[in-house]
């Protein structure tokens, strides 16, 4: 039998209209989709490989108002700022989370029924946590001192329940709503 690796998605194709950046590609899928950039610098958009250019572009045109709204929120956000971050304010960010999550992992440990393994700390542009289940290494995005500590907390309590739940499935959320009623509305605040 041969494997064969699986194929590397080829590079967007870069379009300009009306001085927004659209990072083209091409997927199979029926409809145009766009989505802002975390960083609100561009625009992300996956057409139909029939699509043409002018087609995607005429879109992007007729969407121009909403566009540029988004993209001034998005720009706002603290996920965008953290985009363009010295190390320094990087360093003072870890200190922080550093400084908060043992105490919340100590704390949230014995209501869950759960014991978290190693802890660990990066800068993550695209994720907020991440859990190993068969180590219990808890990974948190060094970015979270940036927003409520709630927000924290909430990441916390959603990795510790990857100990009990490894997928995000009906059983995970029924576990977040029993150990944290308002995860939906922290989780809220991240987006």
């Amino acid at each position: 039998m041969v494997r064969r690796k699986p194929a590397r998605a080829a590079a967007p194709e870069v379009l300009y209209v009306d001085g927004i950046e659209v990072r083209l590609q091409r997927k199979k899928v029926k409809n145009l989709n766009l989505r802002i950039a975390r960083d609100g610098d561009h625009v992300d958009a996956s057409a139909p490989v029939w699509m043409s250019p002018v087609d995607v572009a005429d879109f992007v045109h007729r969407k121009h108002d909403w566009i540029e709204a988004q993209m001034e929120r998005v720009s706002a956000t603290p996920m965008a700022q953290a985009s363009q971050a010295s190390k320094d304010e990087v360093t003072q960010w870890r200190a922080v989370v550093q400084a908060c999550v043992p105490a919340l992992v100590a704390a949230w440990e014995p209501i869950m029924g759960v014991k978290a393994g190693q802890l660990a700390y990066r800068n993550m542009t695209s994720r907020w946590g991440s859990c190993q289940p068969s180590t219990g290494r808890i990974c948190i995005n060094v970015r979270l001192a940036l927003y409520p500590p709630e927000c924290l907390e909430y990441v916390v309590v959603h990795e510790l329940c990857h100990l009990l739940e490894r997928g995000h499935g009906p059983r995970f959320h029924q576990l977040m709503d029993r150990f944290m009623p308002d995860w939906k509305q922290r989780r809220d605040k991240l987006r």
